[in-house]
């Protein structure tokens, strides 16, 4: 017990003789607490400048086709979640994988609505095959069932048949055709500024 004892004693003694010092010379302590409150301002500047250069570097994210035919699927999926990223919906996540049921990228756009997407990637984009019905019907599936979508979208590099355009069309569905997409891409306007008939906002856009 002596051992620990003492050597609570020694540092309860530094403590009290470093304090008694740094009473006596006040000026080290202020200017101690000068340089924390200086450095911690740094750092909080630093990361609020990290910030906005990550928000400036999201809004001038573009693609263009032959960059998005070039990727593998999961990094189609990842340029998809991106842009819906750029366009202001922080919450975009990529969930594609086994056993997505239907959902590649889910977001929230920033009026609110739940996005629900899925992509189908074709390496050799128009020459490629085409995006059917059956594609669209597991899209229908479980998009506003399993996953409360607001707005279901198929996104394709690729063609779609007309078919599937009028399935989704009677199904509320959005298609994203390789037309769609390059504009979407080039970064001109937001998502849903491109599409018809989505519904309307569940409330107002936050400011910008």
């Amino acid at each position: 017990m002596i051992g620990p004892l003492a050597a609570a004693a020694l540092g309860i003694a530094l403590t009290v003789t470093v304090v008694n010092w740094l009473l006596a010379h006040r000026w080290i302590l202020i200017a101690l607490c000068v340089l924390a409150a200086l450095a911690g301002a740094g750092l909080l500047h630093r990361r609020r400048q990290r910030e906005r250069w990550e928000a400036v570097r999201a809004r001038g994210l573009r693609y263009a086709l032959p960059q998005l035919d070039a990727l593998h699927h999961t990094r189609f999926e990842d340029a998809v979640r991106d842009l819906m990223h750029r366009d202001g919906c922080r919450d975009a996540t990529r969930v594609g994988g086994s056993g997505d049921l239907g959902a590649d990228v889910k977001a929230t756009d920033p009026y609110g609505r739940r996005w629900v997407i899925q992509c189908k990637h074709r390496r050799d984009g128009l020459s490629g095959s085409a995006v059917g019905t059956p594609d669209l019907q597991i899209l229908n599936g479980t998009a506003r069932q399993v996953h409360g979508a607001d707005i279901a979208v198929i996104v394709t590099n690729g063609r779609v048949t007309a078919p599937a355009v009028t399935f989704a069309e009677q199904q509320r569905l959005h298609v994203v055709d390789r037309h769609t997409l390059g504009a979407w891409a080039a970064g001109s306007r937001p998502l849903w500024e491109l599409l018809r008939a989505v519904p309307p906002p569940r409330g107002p856009a936050p400011l910008s």
